[in-house]
Order: C-alpha cells, then sequence, then structure tokens
C-alpha cells in the first residue's frame, strides 16, 4: 500500500514577502480549470509522489523570484484569462502571497483554484501551513489529497489524477462547471524557445 507523509520535515528557503518562487506560468489555459485561466506553478513539494507530472517543482530551492503585484499586471494584462490556477509543487507552502495574490485578483472580477497535496482536513487542521485558512477562503474550487500511483485514473474524462483526490467547490457559480478539457494537451511555447506541457497526458510522451 502506498502511503504519503501528511507532514514530512522540511525546510523552506527565504522568500522576501510579497514574493513567490514558482517553477512555471502560462496565460490562456482551458485545461487547467473552468474557462480561460492563468496558471502558476510554484515551486518545492516535500512528497516526491511516485508517477508524479512535475518532479521538477519538488525541490525548494530558488527557482523564479516573482512579485505578486508583478503578476497581477502580467494576469490582467490578458484579457481572456477568466481566472487563475495554482499549481505546483506544493500551493498551500506558500498560502500567504497566494492569498494575497488570490485577493486582489478576485477583486478584479477574476476566478481562483488550486491544487493541493493537503487533504482538505488538513489544511483546516491547526497544523495547516501558514496561510492556508486565508487561501482557503478565497478560493472557488479546491481540488486536494496527493496523487496515489496505484489509485492513478488515467482517463481523459476525470478532473482529478487518482481515486482519492476530491474536487471541493465553494462557490456555487462552479457546481457545473467541472467539465473543463482535461482530455487536451496544451503546448504552451515561452519567448525564451521553452516549452510547456500541460493538461491530461495518459503517459504521452512528447520528444
Amino acid at each position: 500500500m502506498e502511503t504519503q507523509s501528511t507532514n514530512p520535515p522540511i525546510t523552506l528557503p527565504e522568500i522576501p514577502p510579497g514574493y513567490l518562487n514558482i517553477m512555471g506560468y502560462i496565460d490562456e489555459s482551458e485545461v487547467n480549470g473552468p474557462g480561460c485561466r492563468a496558471v502558476v506553478w510554484v515551486q518545492g513539494c516535500p512528497r516526491e509522489c511516485p508517477g508524479c507530472f512535475n518532479p521538477d517543482s519538488w525541490t525548494f530551492e530558488i527557482n523564479q523570484l516573482v512579485s505578486v503585484d508583478s503578476l497581477v499586471e502580467q494576469i490582467l494584462s490578458k484579457p481572456q484569462n477568466q481566472g487563475v490556477t495554482f499549481s505546483g509543487g506544493e500551493p498551500f507552502h506558500q498560502a500567504t502571497a497566494l492569498a494575497e495574490l488570490a485577493r486582489k485578483l478576485k477583486a478584479a472580477g477574476l476566478s481562483v483554484m488550486s491544487f493541493t497535496g493537503f487533504t482538505l482536513k488538513q489544511l483546516q487542521s491547526e497544523s495547516a501551513p501558514p496561510g492556508s485558512q486565508a487561501l482557503l477562503e478565497q478560493l472557488d474550487i479546491l481540488i486536494d489529497g496527493p496523487f496515489v500511483e496505484s489509485l492513478a485514473i488515467n482517463s481523459p474524462d476525470s478532473p482529478v489524477s487518482s481515486k482519492n483526490q476530491k474536487v471541493h467547490v465553494f462557490n456555487p457559480a462552479f457546481v457545473d462547471k467541472v467539465t473543463w478539457a482535461s482530455d487536451q494537451i496544451e503546448v504552451h511555447i515561452l519567448k525564451d524557445g521553452n516549452r510547456i506541457v500541460t493538461g491530461y497526458q495518459g503517459w504521452l510522451e512528447l520528444t
């Protein structure tokens, strides 16, 4: 049986207040939540789940430091961004800064969604990472639970990756909108020539 520690020991790097340590960012994604969305992948996750789609996100070393204000400006500069999705990595290890980002974007009319390896119950407990409650209060949708390879669904029709994960819809306006195009793959080519592949992968390897 596969198990994951709920509170593995970690050493977080020094991140200046008002900044995030991220692994990647894209605009106008249609496979990471309802509608067209910006996606922020934070850097750092201690779980190291077998079969994880983003093993490059595990290390907590500084990757890209970006200010909350610059992300707000970037996200709002793209009119097609209807919301933002936080992924990773583990977003709740940077919950305080993400809550600040979420508040500013919600004030501008955008929706906010997050993935997490924690369960909702863990995030509501006293042992949750700092800022967890503040971030939860800003979310319209939360997908919780670690990826468990033995419980993998491997279906393009599922909004979750393994059977233990759950979709929590906090905003009633999104109850009927958990139908995003999870059966698609997006390839985003960045200005520096790098690319980000996101969406349901189904063991497809791009070479």
